[in-house]
């Protein structure tokens, strides 16, 4: 994983697709082992390297991912990310133009947590929770079109659910419609900015993440 900021409250990495953001079931390595193991190896630490994931990342989508690296800074950024004041923009390709060149999408997601799989409705159902993302048809290229998307709410499976609604679901999301399955199981979702005020240095952080090498990206990496 590419280190995109680093110090010793925070730790600012571009996820690699197929990264878990948290271990789970599989016991696979996820992006905190990983930093941990940078850590130690850098610093010479020796035991336990305190490493924590203050937001996630779904396991095929690629971008920023911030790590803290104190239990101060844990609380703080944790606390910047409740009261929305971490701004982050999204990137995602998809082989369907959009039904408008920009638009603002209010939904209602209920999440099915025995299949990872979330429903999108127009109208509150029991359980659901109001989702609200903003896109942006920035270019296209080769009939693949790339969107910025900033959300207003952060949902699970948000951005792939509400894209996939209004016909232009992202490349390789086989869960969410799209027909193609890209040979790393990744989907064409990548967190490309994140911008916030540091919560212990009080500095404006912005960070951008390169675009991961696919051949779908590549037609835009120029412009990343």
């Amino acid at each position: 994983a590419q280190v995109l900021y680093e110090d010793n409250h925070l730790l600012i990495l571009n996820k690699p697709v197929g990264v878990l953001s948290q271990m789970d079931k599989t016991g696979d390595l996820s992006i905190i082992e990983l930093a941990a193991q940078y850590i130690k190896i850098k610093f010479e630490k020796p035991g336990e390297v305190f490493i924590r994931a203050v937001q996630r990342l779904d396991r095929p989508v690629s971008g920023c991912i911030i790590l803290t690296r104190t239990s101060k800074a844990t609380e703080r950024m944790s606390k910047l990310i409740r009261d929305r004041k971490v701004s982050k923009t999204y990137h995602a390709l998809s082989t369907r133009k959009p039904p408008k060149v920009q638009d603002r999408l209010v939904h209602h997601l209920v999440k099915d947590t025995t299949k990872n799989k979330v429903s999108v409705h127009a109208r509150p159902k029991p359980d659901s929770k109001e989702a609200i993302l903003n896109y942006h048809l920035i270019s296209d290229s080769n009939d693949i079109y790339r969107l910025k998307v900033d959300l207003e709410t952060g949902r699970p499976h948000q951005i792939r659910t509400q894209l996939s609604h209004i016909g232009c679901p992202v490349i390789g999301d086989f869960k969410y419609g799209d027909k193609s399955r890209q040979k790393d199981r990744s989907i064409c979702l990548h967190s490309h900015t994140t911008s916030f005020i540091h919560p212990v240095r009080k500095t404006e952080i912005l960070v951008s993440a390169p675009y991961p090498n696919n051949p779908n990206w590549d037609l835009f990496s120029a412009e990343s």
